[in-house]
């Protein structure tokens, strides 16, 4: 049964006439009916909520059409925020955010709403996509990553007709939506490249993801945020920056492989980090999985200080290849 609070402000909004507002406590009374396992409920509540006016042409997506898994691909959340190494201040926000959905109901008797929608910014490779996973590990839900390759046609109609498909299956749901390289559809509206109807989808799309209720929390990552329209950033409330890691986030890293191991490396984590200076968190880990690999392969008697060694002259040869690629051009 839908809580109390959510049918009286479900008959307020239908009293003064706020479609909009009537739409979210709809999508919102089903979310809490699907995370119940009243899955013919949660999809009945929302049939109605199509009858209703604007909505009757709407493209919905049941939990068992097709065409979700080609929009979307689901994952099952592993990876928690304790096993990620983050600054500080990123830390302390998804910890306020994971707090405001868990304790909605307080936050709704005062008239509040939980924050939803995060942008995460930074060079490729330092935890955005991990970082997404790790907040719907910790809000008990399932993460949707969308598939741009299924959801950008040939047409650009298209583009925001999928994009509406993608909308509405999330809206009756408590999740997790992420977009991966948001600047790929998120592009600034002023560039004198794009043609008009790429502006109109980057409008449907800020319009989609302010109707979403806060039930949905939407996650972007962008690699090159200084390509987002500007409006994008008025629209998150939540604004992260990942950079690279520091020399302290990289020992921290250590310490941590070394605690889930239990068992020593032979090397200190000050030593490795120093090593691996420059190198993203993805690489690392990256690093730290050729180790175990040569190190379960070498069993029973690996040396795990020397195969520590033998992989850091090879992530140096790599990195002095890398650079001599990245270096000018002789003529």
């Amino acid at each position: 049964m839908a809580r109390a609070d959510l049918l009286v402000d479900l008959v307020k909004a239908g009293s003064r006439g706020d479609r909009a507002a009537f739409a979210r406590l709809v999508e919102s009374m089903a979310a809490e009916e699907r995370a119940k396992n009243h899955g013919m409920l949660a999809d009945r509540l929302i049939q109605g909520l199509n009858l209703n006016g604007s909505r009757h042409n709407a493209l919905r997506l049941t939990a068992h059409d097709d065409k979700a898994a080609e929009l979307l691909h689901e994952v099952s959340p592993q990876r928690t925020l304790d096993a990620l190494v983050l600054p500080v201040a990123v830390r302390t926000t998804c910890d306020e955010l994971v707090e405001e959905q868990h304790r909605v109901d307080l936050l709704r008797s005062w008239n509040l709403e939980p924050r939803h929608r995060v942008l995460l910014a930074g060079p490729p490779g330092n935890g955005k996509t991990t970082l997404a996973e790790a907040l719907a590990e910790a809000l008990m839900v399932p993460l949707f990553v969308v598939r741009y390759e299924a959801v950008i046609g040939s047409f650009l109609g298209e583009t925001s007709q999928r994009l509406r498909r993608i909308f509405d299956f999330v809206g009756s749901r408590r999740c997790v939506l992420f977009f991966d390289e948001f600047d790929t559809l998120g592009k600034e509206r002023g560039d004198t490249h794009e043609t008009g109807e790429i502006k109109r989808v980057v409008s449907t799309l800020l319009m989609q993801i302010d109707a979403l209720p806060s039930h949905v929390v939407t996650v972007v990552a962008s690699n090159h945020p200084e390509l987002l329209d500007r409006a994008v950033w008025r629209r998150f409330q939540l604004r992260l920056e990942l950079p690279s890691p520091t020399q302290g986030m990289l020992e921290t890293w250590f310490r941590l492989f070394q605690a889930r191991l239990e068992q020593p490396l032979g090397w200190s984590a000050r030593s490795l980090a120093m090593r691996l200076k420059g190198a993203s968190l993805s690489e690392v880990e990256q690093f730290a999985e050729d180790v175990l690999r040569r190190y379960v392969l070498s069993l029973p008697d690996g040396d795990m200080q020397l195969i520590i060694k033998t992989r850091l002259d090879a992530w140096k040869r790599r990195f002095a290849i890398e650079q001599s690629d990245s270096g000018p051009t002789a003529d």
